[in-house]
Protein backbone atom coordinates (compact mmCIF):
# COMPACT_ATOMS: atom_id res chain seq x y z
CA UNK A 1 0.00 0.00 0.00
CA UNK A 2 1.43 3.40 -1.05
CA UNK A 3 2.28 5.77 1.84
CA UNK A 4 -0.21 8.45 0.01
CA UNK A 5 -3.01 6.68 1.78
CA UNK A 6 -2.19 7.24 5.10
CA UNK A 7 -3.52 9.98 7.69
CA UNK A 8 -0.60 12.26 8.21
CA UNK A 9 0.49 13.26 11.98
CA UNK A 10 -0.95 15.96 13.03
CA UNK A 11 -1.07 18.61 15.70
CA UNK A 12 -3.68 17.98 18.80
CA UNK A 13 -6.51 20.38 17.35
CA UNK A 14 -7.09 22.22 20.86
CA UNK A 15 -2.98 23.25 20.44
CA UNK A 16 -3.24 24.11 16.50
CA UNK A 17 -2.46 27.41 14.98
CA UNK A 18 -5.16 28.78 12.40
CA UNK A 19 -3.24 26.93 9.44
CA UNK A 20 -2.28 23.34 10.98
CA UNK A 21 -6.40 23.71 11.27
CA UNK A 22 -6.79 24.21 8.08
CA UNK A 23 -4.25 21.56 7.21
CA UNK A 24 -6.50 18.97 9.24
CA UNK A 25 -9.57 19.99 7.94
CA UNK A 26 -7.87 19.13 4.43
CA UNK A 27 -6.60 15.92 5.91
CA UNK A 28 -10.06 14.65 7.16
CA UNK A 29 -11.83 16.01 3.66
CA UNK A 30 -9.59 13.89 2.08
CA UNK A 31 -9.44 10.75 3.95
CA UNK A 32 -13.89 11.05 3.43
CA UNK A 33 -13.09 11.60 0.19
CA UNK A 34 -15.68 8.66 -1.07
CA UNK A 35 -15.98 5.25 -0.47
CA UNK A 36 -12.34 3.68 -2.39
CA UNK A 37 -10.45 6.48 -0.09
CA UNK A 38 -12.12 5.08 3.10
CA UNK A 39 -11.85 1.50 1.56
CA UNK A 40 -7.62 2.43 1.02
CA UNK A 41 -6.83 3.55 5.14
CA UNK A 42 -9.11 1.57 6.93
CA UNK A 43 -6.87 -1.24 7.03
CA UNK A 44 -4.83 0.81 8.87
CA UNK A 45 -6.39 0.24 12.14
CA UNK A 46 -3.28 0.91 14.24
CA UNK A 47 -2.57 4.11 12.70
CA UNK A 48 -6.15 5.08 13.53
CA UNK A 49 -5.92 4.26 17.13
CA UNK A 50 -3.48 6.33 17.90
CA UNK A 51 -5.38 9.45 16.52
CA UNK A 52 -6.75 12.34 19.10
CA UNK A 53 -10.17 11.90 20.14
CA UNK A 54 -10.97 15.70 18.50
CA UNK A 55 -9.51 14.59 15.26
CA UNK A 56 -10.70 10.92 15.49
CA UNK A 57 -14.21 12.50 16.04
CA UNK A 58 -13.92 15.39 13.25
CA UNK A 59 -13.55 12.71 10.82
CA UNK A 60 -15.96 10.54 12.06
CA UNK A 61 -18.75 13.26 11.80
CA UNK A 62 -17.22 13.53 7.85
CA UNK A 63 -18.00 10.67 6.85
CA UNK A 64 -21.48 10.32 8.58
CA UNK A 65 -22.36 13.50 6.49
CA UNK A 66 -20.81 12.17 3.33
CA UNK A 67 -22.77 8.70 4.23
CA UNK A 68 -19.59 6.41 3.37
CA UNK A 69 -20.04 5.06 7.45
CA UNK A 70 -20.79 1.18 7.50
CA UNK A 71 -21.03 -0.87 10.32
CA UNK A 72 -17.39 -2.63 9.82
CA UNK A 73 -15.64 0.72 9.04
CA UNK A 74 -17.69 1.56 12.79
CA UNK A 75 -14.42 -1.09 14.50
CA UNK A 76 -11.10 1.05 13.45
CA UNK A 77 -13.12 3.97 15.83
CA UNK A 78 -13.16 1.83 18.80
CA UNK A 79 -10.16 3.20 20.67
CA UNK A 80 -10.07 7.07 19.58
CA UNK A 81 -14.02 8.20 19.28
CA UNK A 82 -15.86 10.13 22.40
CA UNK A 83 -18.68 11.56 20.02
CA UNK A 84 -20.60 10.01 18.25
CA UNK A 85 -23.98 11.63 16.32
CA UNK A 86 -26.19 9.62 13.76
CA UNK A 87 -29.30 11.16 14.25
CA UNK A 88 -31.69 10.17 11.54
CA UNK A 89 -30.01 7.75 9.96
CA UNK A 90 -32.48 4.92 8.79
CA UNK A 91 -29.36 2.61 8.44
CA UNK A 92 -29.07 2.36 11.35
CA UNK A 93 -30.01 -0.99 13.68
CA UNK A 94 -28.52 -3.64 15.87
CA UNK A 95 -25.28 -4.54 13.72
CA UNK A 96 -24.33 -0.82 14.17
CA UNK A 97 -24.95 -0.68 17.94
CA UNK A 98 -22.89 -3.62 18.53
CA UNK A 99 -20.25 -1.95 17.60
CA UNK A 100 -20.55 1.26 18.94
CA UNK A 101 -21.00 -0.84 21.96
CA UNK A 102 -17.71 -2.11 22.00
CA UNK A 103 -16.45 1.22 21.73
CA UNK A 104 -14.00 2.17 24.65
CA UNK A 105 -14.11 5.78 25.34
CA UNK A 106 -17.43 6.57 23.98
CA UNK A 107 -18.84 9.69 26.05
CA UNK A 108 -21.96 11.08 24.12
CA UNK A 109 -24.27 8.92 21.86
CA UNK A 110 -27.22 10.55 19.64
CA UNK A 111 -29.56 8.22 17.96
CA UNK A 112 -32.52 10.82 17.78
CA UNK A 113 -34.83 9.71 14.88
CA UNK A 114 -33.11 6.43 14.12
CA UNK A 115 -36.11 4.60 13.17
CA UNK A 116 -34.74 1.20 13.51
CA UNK A 117 -32.81 1.25 16.85
CA UNK A 118 -34.88 -1.52 19.04
CA UNK A 119 -34.76 -2.80 22.38
CA UNK A 120 -32.72 -5.39 20.93
CA UNK A 121 -30.19 -3.09 19.87
CA UNK A 122 -29.85 -1.07 23.12
CA UNK A 123 -28.62 -4.23 24.73
CA UNK A 124 -25.16 -3.70 22.93
CA UNK A 125 -25.04 -0.31 25.17
CA UNK A 126 -26.07 -2.42 28.59
CA UNK A 127 -23.08 -1.53 30.96
CA UNK A 128 -21.50 0.78 28.63
CA UNK A 129 -20.16 3.21 31.86
CA UNK A 130 -17.68 5.95 29.96
CA UNK A 131 -20.66 7.12 28.58
CA UNK A 132 -22.00 10.24 30.07
CA UNK A 133 -25.03 11.42 27.52
CA UNK A 134 -27.37 9.31 25.39
CA UNK A 135 -29.98 10.71 23.25
CA UNK A 136 -33.19 8.35 21.76
CA UNK A 137 -35.95 10.73 21.26
CA UNK A 138 -38.17 9.76 18.92
CA UNK A 139 -36.91 6.04 18.00
CA UNK A 140 -40.72 4.67 17.89
CA UNK A 141 -39.33 1.15 19.11
CA UNK A 142 -37.80 1.86 22.49
CA UNK A 143 -39.48 0.56 25.38
CA UNK A 144 -39.45 -0.66 28.31
CA UNK A 145 -37.57 -3.71 27.94
CA UNK A 146 -34.83 -1.06 26.24
CA UNK A 147 -35.15 1.19 29.30
CA UNK A 148 -34.10 -1.64 31.51
CA UNK A 149 -30.78 -1.99 29.56
CA UNK A 150 -30.23 2.03 29.96
CA UNK A 151 -30.85 1.83 33.54
CA UNK A 152 -27.61 -0.49 33.76
CA UNK A 153 -25.16 3.00 32.18
CA UNK A 154 -24.74 3.84 35.96
CA UNK A 155 -22.57 6.87 34.38
CA UNK A 156 -25.25 8.36 32.60
CA UNK A 157 -25.68 12.16 33.50
CA UNK A 158 -28.07 13.40 30.21
CA UNK A 159 -30.73 10.92 29.07
CA UNK A 160 -33.40 12.52 25.96
CA UNK A 161 -36.39 9.68 25.46
CA UNK A 162 -38.83 11.94 24.54
CA UNK A 163 -41.23 10.23 21.44
CA UNK A 164 -40.43 6.92 22.64
CA UNK A 165 -42.70 4.29 23.40
CA UNK A 166 -42.15 3.84 27.16
CA UNK A 167 -44.92 3.41 30.10
CA UNK A 168 -45.19 5.01 33.65
CA UNK A 169 -44.37 1.68 34.75
CA UNK A 170 -40.98 2.09 33.01
CA UNK A 171 -40.02 5.60 33.66
CA UNK A 172 -40.10 4.95 37.43
CA UNK A 173 -36.90 2.71 36.81
CA UNK A 174 -34.69 5.74 35.87
CA UNK A 175 -34.92 7.05 39.35
CA UNK A 176 -31.72 4.09 39.79
CA UNK A 177 -29.45 7.11 37.40
CA UNK A 178 -28.85 8.99 40.49
CA UNK A 179 -26.03 11.43 38.36
CA UNK A 180 -28.46 12.85 35.85
CA UNK A 181 -28.45 16.57 35.29
CA UNK A 182 -30.45 16.15 32.00
CA UNK A 183 -33.59 14.14 31.93
CA UNK A 184 -36.20 14.60 28.85
CA UNK A 185 -39.16 12.39 28.69
CA UNK A 186 -41.28 14.78 26.41
CA UNK A 187 -44.43 13.45 25.01
CA UNK A 188 -44.30 10.35 27.17
CA UNK A 189 -47.43 10.28 29.45
CA UNK A 190 -46.10 9.83 32.91
CA UNK A 191 -48.01 10.63 36.19
CA UNK A 192 -47.82 12.31 39.31
CA UNK A 193 -46.77 8.50 41.13
CA UNK A 194 -44.18 8.51 38.59
CA UNK A 195 -42.59 12.02 38.74
CA UNK A 196 -42.36 11.17 43.13
CA UNK A 197 -40.23 8.55 42.19
CA UNK A 198 -37.82 10.32 40.39
CA UNK A 199 -37.54 12.88 43.29
CA UNK A 200 -34.06 11.22 43.79
CA UNK A 201 -31.97 12.62 41.24
CA UNK A 202 -31.12 15.26 43.58
CA UNK A 203 -28.67 16.47 40.37
CA UNK A 204 -31.21 17.35 37.78
CA UNK A 205 -30.86 20.61 36.27
CA UNK A 206 -32.99 20.17 33.11
CA UNK A 207 -36.20 18.78 33.51
CA UNK A 208 -38.74 17.76 30.52
CA UNK A 209 -42.24 17.08 30.53
CA UNK A 210 -44.23 18.22 28.03
CA UNK A 211 -47.32 16.53 27.22
CA UNK A 212 -47.63 14.26 30.55
CA UNK A 213 -50.47 13.94 32.99
CA UNK A 214 -49.50 15.71 35.32
CA UNK A 215 -51.46 17.58 37.51
CA UNK A 216 -51.34 20.62 40.47
CA UNK A 217 -50.41 17.11 42.90
CA UNK A 218 -47.74 15.73 41.07
CA UNK A 219 -46.56 19.37 40.53
CA UNK A 220 -45.78 19.88 43.95
CA UNK A 221 -42.86 17.71 44.12
CA UNK A 222 -41.17 19.60 41.27
CA UNK A 223 -39.51 22.16 44.21
CA UNK A 224 -37.65 18.98 45.53
CA UNK A 225 -35.67 18.83 42.55
CA UNK A 226 -33.46 21.96 44.48
CA UNK A 227 -30.91 22.10 41.56
CA UNK A 228 -33.22 22.58 38.63
CA UNK A 229 -32.90 25.11 36.05
CA UNK A 230 -34.78 24.32 33.00
CA UNK A 231 -38.46 22.75 33.32
CA UNK A 232 -40.67 21.74 30.51
CA UNK A 233 -44.72 21.38 31.57
CA UNK A 234 -45.92 22.39 27.90
CA UNK A 235 -49.73 20.88 27.38
CA UNK A 236 -50.11 19.46 31.12
CA UNK A 237 -52.95 20.41 33.53
CA UNK A 238 -50.10 22.06 35.66
CA UNK A 239 -51.67 25.43 36.91
CA UNK A 240 -50.09 25.66 39.94
CA UNK A 241 -46.67 25.99 40.24
CA UNK A 242 -44.01 26.46 43.11
CA UNK A 243 -40.41 26.30 42.00
CA UNK A 244 -36.85 25.90 43.81
CA UNK A 245 -34.98 29.26 43.92
CA UNK A 246 -32.19 27.94 40.73
CA UNK A 247 -35.07 27.84 38.08
CA UNK A 248 -34.57 30.11 35.42
CA UNK A 249 -35.86 28.63 32.42
CA UNK A 250 -39.51 27.93 32.54
CA UNK A 251 -41.93 26.44 29.43
CA UNK A 252 -45.95 26.78 30.38
CA UNK A 253 -46.75 27.03 26.99
CA UNK A 254 -50.93 25.57 26.19
CA UNK A 255 -51.31 25.77 29.93
CA UNK A 256 -53.91 27.67 31.99
CA UNK A 257 -51.87 29.06 34.30
CA UNK A 258 -52.54 30.90 37.65
CA UNK A 259 -49.76 31.03 40.08
CA UNK A 260 -45.73 30.70 39.78
CA UNK A 261 -43.81 31.02 43.44
CA UNK A 262 -41.26 29.58 46.03
CA UNK A 263 -42.88 27.38 48.17
CA UNK A 264 -43.92 29.31 51.47
CA UNK A 265 -42.56 32.21 50.32
CA UNK A 266 -43.25 35.55 48.98
CA UNK A 267 -39.92 36.26 46.53
CA UNK A 268 -40.22 36.11 43.05
CA UNK A 269 -39.17 33.34 40.98
CA UNK A 270 -35.91 34.45 39.18
CA UNK A 271 -37.03 33.60 35.79
CA UNK A 272 -34.75 34.63 32.60
CA UNK A 273 -36.49 32.91 30.07
CA UNK A 274 -40.42 32.20 30.33
CA UNK A 275 -42.29 30.64 27.18
CA UNK A 276 -46.10 30.89 27.43
CA UNK A 277 -47.33 30.08 23.80
CA UNK A 278 -50.77 29.74 23.55
CA UNK A 279 -51.32 30.03 26.93
CA UNK A 280 -54.73 31.18 29.25
CA UNK A 281 -54.19 32.80 32.80
CA UNK A 282 -56.42 33.06 35.59
CA UNK A 283 -55.43 36.63 36.45
CA UNK A 284 -52.27 37.57 34.83
CA UNK A 285 -51.20 40.27 37.08
CA UNK A 286 -50.33 37.39 39.91
CA UNK A 287 -48.82 35.51 37.68
CA UNK A 288 -46.29 38.08 36.93
CA UNK A 289 -45.90 39.34 40.33
CA UNK A 290 -44.85 36.01 41.09
CA UNK A 291 -41.69 36.38 38.43
CA UNK A 292 -39.09 39.11 39.33
CA UNK A 293 -40.01 41.63 36.27
CA UNK A 294 -35.59 42.90 36.27
CA UNK A 295 -34.29 39.36 35.65
CA UNK A 296 -36.70 37.92 32.49
CA UNK A 297 -34.48 38.11 29.21
CA UNK A 298 -36.44 36.31 27.37
CA UNK A 299 -40.26 36.38 27.18
CA UNK A 300 -42.66 34.46 24.34
CA UNK A 301 -46.69 35.03 24.64
CA UNK A 302 -47.65 34.27 21.66
CA UNK A 303 -51.21 33.50 20.64
CA UNK A 304 -52.09 34.16 24.01
CA UNK A 305 -55.04 36.55 23.36
CA UNK A 306 -53.93 39.23 24.51
CA UNK A 307 -54.75 43.11 24.23
CA UNK A 308 -53.04 44.91 27.69
CA UNK A 309 -49.57 44.79 28.91
CA UNK A 310 -49.80 46.55 31.66
CA UNK A 311 -48.29 43.75 33.38
CA UNK A 312 -44.88 44.44 31.23
CA UNK A 313 -44.01 47.78 32.70
CA UNK A 314 -40.98 46.59 35.05
CA UNK A 315 -39.54 44.40 33.13
CA UNK A 316 -36.50 46.71 32.09
CA UNK A 317 -34.22 43.85 30.76
CA UNK A 318 -36.36 42.17 28.12
CA UNK A 319 -33.96 41.12 25.15
CA UNK A 320 -36.58 38.93 23.15
CA UNK A 321 -40.40 39.75 22.75
CA UNK A 322 -42.95 37.39 20.47
CA UNK A 323 -46.26 39.09 21.08
CA UNK A 324 -47.41 37.07 17.85
CA UNK A 325 -51.11 36.96 17.07
CA UNK A 326 -52.34 38.43 20.08
CA UNK A 327 -55.27 41.48 20.08
CA UNK A 328 -52.81 44.06 20.71
CA UNK A 329 -53.50 47.35 18.70
CA UNK A 330 -51.44 50.73 18.99
CA UNK A 331 -52.83 51.34 22.38
CA UNK A 332 -51.23 48.75 23.81
CA UNK A 333 -47.94 49.90 22.62
CA UNK A 334 -46.52 52.59 25.14
CA UNK A 335 -46.18 49.42 27.55
CA UNK A 336 -43.56 48.03 25.01
CA UNK A 337 -42.01 51.37 25.00
CA UNK A 338 -40.71 51.62 28.65
CA UNK A 339 -39.11 48.47 28.67
CA UNK A 340 -37.47 48.86 25.08
CA UNK A 341 -34.10 49.51 26.18
CA UNK A 342 -32.65 46.66 25.86
CA UNK A 343 -34.94 44.75 23.28
CA UNK A 344 -33.24 43.06 20.26
CA UNK A 345 -36.09 40.81 19.01
CA UNK A 346 -39.99 41.75 18.98
CA UNK A 347 -42.46 40.30 17.03
CA UNK A 348 -46.13 42.03 16.76
CA UNK A 349 -46.73 39.84 13.68
CA UNK A 350 -50.86 39.12 13.41
CA UNK A 351 -51.20 41.77 15.57
CA UNK A 352 -54.23 45.23 15.05
CA UNK A 353 -51.05 47.55 15.08
CA UNK A 354 -50.97 50.20 12.50
CA UNK A 355 -47.86 52.32 11.66
CA UNK A 356 -48.92 54.62 14.71
CA UNK A 357 -47.47 51.77 16.77
CA UNK A 358 -43.91 52.25 15.22
CA UNK A 359 -44.34 55.84 15.75
CA UNK A 360 -44.54 54.89 19.61
CA UNK A 361 -41.71 52.85 19.50
CA UNK A 362 -38.99 55.19 18.03
CA UNK A 363 -36.35 56.29 20.50
CA UNK A 364 -36.87 53.70 23.23
CA UNK A 365 -35.82 50.20 20.83
CA UNK A 366 -32.27 51.35 20.80
CA UNK A 367 -30.54 47.99 20.27
CA UNK A 368 -33.54 46.42 18.01
CA UNK A 369 -31.71 44.11 15.05
CA UNK A 370 -34.76 42.37 14.97
CA UNK A 371 -38.44 42.79 14.04
CA UNK A 372 -41.63 41.07 13.01
CA UNK A 373 -44.57 43.52 11.67
CA UNK A 374 -46.12 40.57 8.85
CA UNK A 375 -50.25 40.39 9.06
CA UNK A 376 -50.30 43.75 10.55
CA UNK A 377 -52.04 46.96 9.06
CA UNK A 378 -48.99 48.79 8.57
CA UNK A 379 -48.22 51.03 5.44
CA UNK A 380 -45.70 52.99 3.99
CA UNK A 381 -46.03 55.80 6.84
CA UNK A 382 -44.02 53.51 9.13
CA UNK A 383 -41.08 53.19 6.68
CA UNK A 384 -39.84 56.49 8.27
CA UNK A 385 -40.34 55.40 11.89
CA UNK A 386 -38.38 52.11 11.09
CA UNK A 387 -35.24 54.00 9.36
CA UNK A 388 -34.40 55.68 12.91
CA UNK A 389 -33.96 52.37 14.89
CA UNK A 390 -30.21 52.06 14.35
CA UNK A 391 -29.73 48.47 14.67
CA UNK A 392 -32.19 47.12 13.07
CA UNK A 393 -30.88 44.65 10.54
CA UNK A 394 -33.99 41.90 10.13
CA UNK A 395 -37.23 43.00 9.35
CA UNK A 396 -40.46 41.10 8.10
CA UNK A 397 -43.19 43.20 6.49
CA UNK A 398 -44.69 40.41 4.77
CA UNK A 399 -48.73 41.07 3.96
CA UNK A 400 -48.39 44.16 4.90
CA UNK A 401 -49.74 47.11 2.84
CA UNK A 402 -45.95 48.19 2.41
CA UNK A 403 -46.24 49.00 -1.51
CA UNK A 404 -42.40 47.83 -2.29
CA UNK A 405 -38.52 47.76 -2.21
CA UNK A 406 -38.64 51.25 -3.91
CA UNK A 407 -40.54 53.28 -1.46
CA UNK A 408 -38.83 50.86 1.63
CA UNK A 409 -35.44 51.61 -0.02
CA UNK A 410 -36.04 54.95 0.13
CA UNK A 411 -37.01 55.33 3.55
CA UNK A 412 -34.03 53.13 4.61
CA UNK A 413 -31.55 55.02 2.86
CA UNK A 414 -29.52 55.64 5.60
CA UNK A 415 -28.86 52.36 7.47
CA UNK A 416 -27.09 49.40 5.84
CA UNK A 417 -29.82 46.68 6.51
CA UNK A 418 -30.88 43.06 5.39
CA UNK A 419 -34.53 43.57 4.55
CA UNK A 420 -35.93 39.73 4.63
CA UNK A 421 -39.60 39.74 3.11
CA UNK A 422 -40.89 35.90 4.22
CA UNK A 423 -43.59 36.28 1.06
Amino acid sequence: MGSRHFLPPVAPMAAATGGELRLVDRCIDAAARDAATVEAWRRQRRSLERLPAPLADALFRRLAARRVLFPSLLEVFKWSVEEVDLSGSLAVDAEWLSYLGSFRYLKVLKLADCKNVDNGAIWSLAGMNTLKELDLSRCPKISDAGLRHIVTIQSLEKLRLSGTKLTDNGVMLISSLTNLSLLDLGGIRITDKTLRSLQVLTRLEHLDIWGSEITNEGASVIKAFTGLRFLNLYWTSVNHLPVPPTMRCLNMSKCEIHSICYEDSEVPVALENFTVSEAEFGNIDKVFAGIQAGTLLYLDMSSCDLSNLSFMENMKNLEHLDLNSNRITDDAIEHIAKVGTNLKYLSLKGTGITSQALCVLVGTVPNLTSLSLSHTKIDDSALAYVSMMPLLSTIDLSHTSIKGLFLLTKHLSSLIMSICFLL
